[in-house]
């Protein structure tokens, strides 16, 4: 297959999709059931210029990336110190096995006693996103080649060194695989609380009135809203970590040139 017929391939696999779609509509025949992409479409168009619009975005937008940031950040910490001390390893096993066995919908219920609807998403989309960025990173630490390690307690290279250049390789490929899952997970979970929970100005908030008014076309419309929002925050947070590999691997290399 030549480079020109895979770039037509993805459009025209989309459009084969957006067909069968319409024509499920066409054939239900029913706007409460299931509305075609050109309702959905125009009802996107006059989302777009109300404020609300926009308002809910940015409040669900914070919300949930903040959650997911929090989660990451903390799931390093924990992972880190979990490889370092394995008694702390044990002491988390059975919380980490908890948070990734529990539903979504009991932590959801419980959130609205403990935090309320305004800071629902962010618990969530944290509780949901940590066991994720914790399990990746304590395996991406535990892979880290044993002879690299001895052979830098041999020559006394510093812990900065050690985490740059031995620890560091081997644990992106890990937090770029986890972190493919969870912000994902995090945009599921944080839209779904925000669905029961009900905050003003969120995403959920506006899914749950389209449910109300049996608006199916809203809600197509928001769906494809919260499609495109998951997948440019998760491009724009891979590529940071892909950057951040390779400029990892070009310092390595420049480091220890091969010899001719």
């Amino acid at each position: 297959m030549n480079r020109h017929e895979t770039i037509w391939r993805r459009p025209l696999i989309i459009l084969f999709w957006i067909f069968v779609w319409q024509l499920a509509a066409w054939l239900i025949h029913n706007n409460i059931i299931l509305v075609g992409p050109a309702d959905a479409g125009l009802a996107l168009l006059r989302l777009i210029p109300t404020g609300d619009f926009w308002l809910s975005i940015g409040h669900s937008f914070v919300k949930i990336s903040l959650g997911f940031l929090l989660a990451f950040a903390s799931g390093l910490a924990l992972g880190g110190a979990a490889y370092r001390f394995p008694l702390l390893r044990e002491f988390l096993a059975p919380i980490l096995s908890l948070l990734k066995s529990i539903p979504v919908a009991s932590f959801v219920i419980l959130a609205l006693i403990w935090v309320g609807s305004r800071n629902l998403a962010v618990f969530i989309a944290f509780l949901v996103v940590l066991p994720m960025i914790y399990v990746n990173t304590l395996a991406g630490l535990e892979s880290t080649d044993p002879k690299l390690l001895e052979m830098a307690r041999i020559f006394r290279v510093p812990p900065f060194k050690q985490f740059r250049y031995i620890y560091l390789p081997a644990l992106l490929p890990y937090l770029l695989s986890g972190c493919k899952v969870a912000l994902g997970m995090s945009w599921k979970s944080g839209v779904a609380a925000e669905v029961i929970g009900i905050p003003d100005s969120s995403i959920g908030e506006q899914l749950y009135m389209s449910k109300i008014y049996l608006d199916t076309a809203n809600l197509f419309a928001w769906t494809f809203v919260i499609i495109v929002i998951s997948a440019l925050f998760e491009r724009a947070f891979l590529a940071l970590l892909s950057g951040l590999q390779r400029k990892g691997g070009a310092v390595h290399e420049a480091d220890h040139p091969q010899s001719v």
